[in-house]
């Protein structure tokens, strides 16, 4: 059976291939072959590893409006980035690490999305948006997950391709928009919470929500071809990747929706 590509840069289209000697793990017995409960149970650990650091992010910024001093939550939130963002690397080049990075990378996510959630959530009328984008996203990942497991999502070579080709033009959307940006050109529309703008970040939300679809095919893929038992904490950073990715999408819509209030 070939492995199917995913639009995820964890799941790679070549991610299963060539492990412990076999073109898709075939020499990994059984006992220590990669499962779905095994990688269901990695997910909910990376989860509660975010959400764990988060909170504690979202705490010290809190006490310090309490003691009526200045918060600064800038350095935790520069550690979360640039520190995901190299433990990322890590997991992907080195897959057989993923059980000690995958739990760190967790970590450091959680520190750059607790400042990210407690900075916006605090200002005036945005009060409650980081529940509300909390709640969607974990809804999403509900819904789409009983919907591939009841068959009623199938991911066909098209819902690939499409999928796959929607978040390459995003990714090189974002890219352009950023060296733009040093120049001072700015995309006012697409950014604002106009019509334009709110209808491009939901389309971006739809396509982030749907590589969850093409994670969950990927892992099952994986678990069927015998991969290794370390494999369960890679599907599980796969997936955590596409929900940082979803939630801060979800988040940037409803702070546009909440600006047309």
């Amino acid at each position: 059976m070939p492995l199917m590509k995913t639009s995820n840069p964890a799941l790679g289209n070549d991610t299963f291939r060539g492990l412990n000697g076999g073109p898709y793990g075939s020499m990994v017995d059984a006992a220590n072959r990669m499962t779905l409960a095994g990688t269901v149970n990695k997910t909910a650990v990376l989860l509660i590893c975010a959400l764990a650091t988060a909170s504690w992010t979202w705490y010290q910024y809190i006490q310090g409006l309490n003691s009526d001093t200045t918060p600064n939550i800038l350095p935790q939130m520069l550690i979360g980035l640039f520190g995901g963002f190299i433990f990322a690397m890590i997991t992907i080049f080195k897959k057989e690490w993923a059980p000690v990075t995958a739990p760190i990378y967790a970590l450091l996510e959680g520190l750059a999305l607790g400042g990210i959630s407690v900075m916006l959530d605090t200002r005036p009328g945005y009060h409650g948006i980081a529940i509300e984008a909390v709640s969607l996203t974990f809804g999403t990942l509900l819904v789409l997950l009983l919907a591939y497991r009841s068959g009623l999502i199938k991911v066909t070579a098209k819902f690939r391709l499409g999928v796959i080709a929607a978040t390459g033009a995003i990714m090189l959307f974002y890219l352009a928009q950023m060296l733009l940006g040093l120049f001072g050109i700015q995309f006012a529309s697409i950014n604002g919470s106009g019509i334009v703008g709110i209808g491009i970040s939901l389309f971006i939300v739809v396509i982030a929500a749907l590589n969850l679809v093409l994670d969950f095919d990927f892992i099952e893929q994986g678990v069927q071809v015998g991969a290794p038992k370390y494999m369960e904490w890679y599907g599980a950073f796969g997936i955590m990747v596409t929900l940082v990715w979803l939630y801060l999408e979800i988040l940037r819509l409803l702070a546009k929706l909440q600006r047309r209030n």
